[in-house]
């Protein structure tokens, strides 16, 4: 008997550890088949709006994809965290997630001090950050390197395609700067006055705001002093909404032409249709456009959209949703998840995504594509349209490769601040 129960108690120890090593293969089996891809997104903040947009154009990237067998055959699985739009954050919660989480790829970004913080750290763990929102010239320019891609256009561009329109309307008219006090505003703003010929700061003032800042009116009163032809509020966001909102109430836009650099469908919804009316600006993507246009996806993406939130995407969730699926498809290309693999694939790429052929460009992995100045609709147009989103009028178009930076100015930029002439390591 005693050699029975020694013989049945060594089975069960074996049979224990034998179903103990089978369930330790069967959930490292199940963690090797999902791969993890980090949003370090505005989930709060000033800039949550756009964040929010992100997240749902990112959600619906990861159905699709997901449905369709996911990335080598790994289900994707998203880790969200929220930047705050705070440098600081981002720069700890990219470090968090490609440490811990263990993710090969973070996307997201609405502030360009969010996307070079976040881009710092890929580069310090050789891993992938594609910004979303992000239109700082820095991000791809002086602070760009080999582990960073840019979707979206860049401040340099949309000012270059709203140039050619204020040159033709308001050429010699004085300008007043209204300027968010970030990276992302200083070089908005110095690619608009280049753009505009508005350089001589005497003769065209401009004032640096704090982000986060909700009244204005004190330097709107500056500009209204100053008598200004043309108000350009490099302000984004809620700051843009509440800077556009009070110029309106002022009474401002009678007396001048408000230009807001950059805009995102929920920044007008934002400041609403009465004082959005007539205010210029540039996107690099529209729903309308994508609706009326010849790509199948763009409008599936639209329609689909529609159909889960209820209203029209931004450009922010578009940008999102692209860059889900352009990671996808890299890492098919290279058949593998190596950043060095995917970055090659990357490298040059022509591609369609909602819109007309981008490109991603390989010696500064600047996405370039065709941009798009606006003119704001009147009031009561916006409002009879379905949502109350029909915004904007396409008032210039410019294609990718007239508007973005060429390779020796982008050169000469990179040497101005010491930087390497070809991407680093």
């Amino acid at each position: 008997m005693g050699f029975k129960r020694r013989a049945f108690s060594a089975l069960l120890v074996a049979t224990f550890v034998a179903a103990s090593c089978f369930g330790i293969a069967f959930r490292a089996g199940a963690a090797d088949e999902v791969v993890k891809i980090g949003l370090n997104y505005p989930e709060t903040g000033p800039y949550s709006k756009q964040g929010l947009d992100q997240k749902r154009g990112a959600e619906m990237a990861l159905e699709e994809i997901n449905a369709a067998g996911g990335i080598l055959g790994k289900k994707v699985q998203l880790v969200y965290r929220d930047t705050k739009s705070n440098a600081g954050v981002a720069k700890a919660n990219a470090t968090e997630l490609f440490d811990t989480e263990g993710v090969p790829m973070i996307f997201g970004g609405s502030s360009s001090a969010v996307a070079i913080a976040t881009g710092k750290v890929a580069k310090a763990k050789k891993k992938l950050f594609f910004g979303t929102l992000t239109y700082s010239t820095e991000t791809t320019g002086e602070e760009g390197h080999k582990y960073v891609f840019r979707e979206c256009y860049d401040s340099r561009m949309a000012a270059k395609v709203q140039a050619e329109y204020l040159k033709k309307n308001f050429g010699g008219k004085k300008y007043f700067y209204v300027t968010a006090d970030y990276t992302w505003g200083w070089t908005t703003e110095e690619a608009f006055r280049q753009f505009t010929d508005t350089g001589d700061k005497d003769k065209h003032p401009g004032i640096l705001t704090k982000l986060g800042t909700t009244d204005f009116k004190n330097v709107l009163e500056l500009a209204k002093q100053a008598n200004a032809d043309v108000l350009v509020l490099v302000l984004f966001g809620k700051d843009m909404e509440n800077g556009v909102k009070q110029a309106h109430e002022l009474g401002l836009k009678a007396k001048m032409q408000v230009v807001v650099p950059n805009m995102t469908l929920d920044m007008a919804e934002g400041a609403g249709p009465d004082a959005m009316e007539g205010v210029l600006s540039a996107t690099p993507w529209y729903w309308k456009l994508a609706l009326e246009g010849n790509n199948p996806k763009a409008k599936a993406f639209v329609t689909n959209f529609e159909e889960k939130h209820k209203r029209y995407p931004s450009t922010s969730g578009a940008s999102a949703y692209v860059i889900l699926n352009q990671y996808k498809e890299a890492v098919e290309r290279a058949k593998s998840f190596d950043t060095a693999a995917v970055i090659k694939a990357l490298e040059g790429y022509k591609y369609i995504g909602l819109k007309d052929e981008q490109t991603w460009r390989a010696f500064d992995h600047q996405s370039v594509q065709t941009v798009y100045a606006i003119k704001i609709k009147k009031a009561d147009d916006i409002k009879k349209s379905k949502y109350q989103l029909d915004y904007y009028d396409v008032i210039n178009t410019m294609k990718g490769e007239d508007a973005a930076i060429t390779l020796a100015d982008w050169s000469a930029v990179r040497s101005k601040v010491g930087a390497t002439t070809e991407l680093e390591e």
